[in-house]
């Protein structure tokens, strides 16, 4: 039974027996000569005695409900709290009730909530810990498989593509010009072929290195790759890098950008040529990448690429923004931003 129903019947129940006690008690202490009065009295054609018990009957709906709507809107109160705590949402601390005992049970509810507050935030933190140690020693394997799969494809596979190359070029240019022109020009395929595995290879090593600067600033890990490319890639390799103070997260995201970029343009740019930029104009970072090579539709690309949507995530994580311009046999560059927030601890 909800609470107005039994307070409009504890009501009605308690107007009727002071009904009945307080018209004892008038009867005894001024009796009536005749108890046929009540009948006989009508007031608009209505018998006084049907009046007595309606208007009891009213005055205690009236009492019932009167005391019964508060009470029952403060329990309803309460029952809210109790739904948002169990849902995990906050309640009014400061929500204030005119009944002692009403107040008392909202007080205890204010203390369970900071209570699971407490543990909650305790047990994400170590969530959090747990996830982060596990991430830590997924990226170290990782990392370890990458060195080691790197170093066996560098040693074996690479090393069989330079000497295969080696050859082609050696019977190409051994082959007398009389020779068959449909032969020669089969070697020359076999030749480019071989080539362009090199390429992919040199890409695939680059990929399979690990990312991180590893202690380096942006500057210097930049200009390893771009050395170590040059060395190692027929291709014109240039680069202008400015002197930049960055938090080393920014720097990360950067230096795989980079190697992102990289790995693609040896992939299927065909370029001749090469350039980075790293330069910190107002208060913006730009790392811009710039080859020759033969383009792709970018509008096409941005929905099937997973290394196109992989910079554009790893740009927007650090608060910047990527942009690709790419030209059909015109060549592809590449423009990260990235704002510079300082605070003034920073400039103190």
């Amino acid at each position: 039974m909800s609470i107005l129903k039994r307070q409009i019947l504890f009501s009605l129940t308690l107007s009727f027996v002071l009904l009945i006690v307080f018209t004892g008690i008038f009867t005894f202490i001024f009796p009536l000569p005749d108890w046929q009065f009540f009948i006989k009295k009508e007031i608009m054609d209505i018998p006084l005695i049907v009046y007595i018990p309606v208007i009891t009957m009213i005055i205690g709906l009236s009492g019932g409900i009167w005391t019964a709507l508060p009470l029952r809107k403060k329990l309803y109160d309460i029952q809210t709290g109790v739904m948002n705590i169990e849902q995990g949402r906050l309640i009014d601390a400061g929500k204030a009730f005119n009944i002692v005992e009403l107040s008392g049970v909202w007080d205890r509810l204010n203390k369970v909530q900071e209570q699971i507050n407490k543990r909650t935030k305790q047990t994400q933190k170590l969530v959090n810990e747990k996830a982060e140690e596990q991430e830590k020693r997924i990226q170290e394997i990782v990392s370890q498989e990458r060195n080691r799969l790197a170093r066996e494809l560098h040693d074996s596979v690479s090393q069989q593509l330079f000497a295969a190359s080696m050859m082609m070029s050696a019977i190409t240019e051994l082959r007398p010009e009389e020779a068959n022109e449909t032969e020669s020009k089969q070697l020359k395929m076999v030749e480019g072929m071989i080539n362009q595995s090199q390429l992919e290879m040199r890409a695939l090593l680059l990929h399979l290195r690990p990312a991180a600067l590893k202690g380096k600033t942006l500057q210097e890990g930049i200009k390893e790759l771009l050395v170590e490319l040059s060395n190692k890639v027929p291709m014109e390799v240039d680069w202008r890098i400015e002197e930049i103070d960055l938090d080393k997260g920014i720097e990360d995201h950067l230096f795989r950008i980079l190697q992102e970029s990289v790995s693609n343009t040896l992939r299927h740019s065909k370029a001749a040529s090469f350039e980075v930029i790293l330069i910190k104009r107002d208060s913006l970072v730009i790392l811009r990448v710039m080859d020759d090579g033969i383009g792709f539709d970018s509008e096409k690309e941005k929905t099937g690429s997973y290394g196109l949507q992989n910079m554009q995530e790893r740009a927007l994580e650090i608060g910047g923004s990527l942009k690709i311009v790419s030209v059909p046999n015109k060549g592809t560059r590449l423009e990260v931003k990235v704002p510079l927030v300082e605070t003034e601890g920073d400039k103190e």
